[in-house]
């Protein structure tokens, strides 16, 4: 019930607009062949950040050294700004107290957003014992 309550606080204070700015990346990735990955793992990416209560991230065991050159690659293209979209929205949230949870979890999202190659979003209680959960 926590998780339902948290959600929909979060989606309408912020995961709406996040969700928003991972779109317009994910279609702006997607308008040439080469850089599709970037829009289907930015796509992916908002989806978490519209709804991130009850869901980790993991580490892909099997990314090599294409996600460690396609990570350094969205950093440069879309990362940076996706980050800065995310410290904005914490500072903003982190005004209230009762946005401070929801400026933490804003917070635990840069991770995911300056390396999504390699990772994977799964549900909090369906994830393998031994994976590390990027937190």
């Amino acid at each position: 019930m926590l998780r339902l309550v948290l959600n929909v606080i979060w989606l309408v204070l912020s995961g709406f607009w996040l969700f928003l700015a991972y779109l317009a990346a994910g279609v702006v990735a997607c308008v040439l062949v080469v850089t599709i990955p970037f829009g289907i793992a930015s796509f992916r990416i908002g989806l978490y950040a519209l709804w991130p209560f009850g869901r980790d991230v993991v580490r892909d065991p099997r990314a090599g050294a294409a996600s460690t050159i396609g990570n350094v690659l969205w950093i440069l293209l879309f990362g940076w700004w996706l980050v800065l979209g995310h410290v904005v929205t914490a500072l903003a949230l982190a005004v209230t107290i009762i946005g401070l949870p929801l400026a933490w979890a804003n917070l635990k999202l840069i991770p995911v957003s300056l390396l999504p190659l390699g990772s994977r979003i799964v549900d909090s209680d369906a994830y393998l014992p031994g994976q590390p959960v990027l937190r």
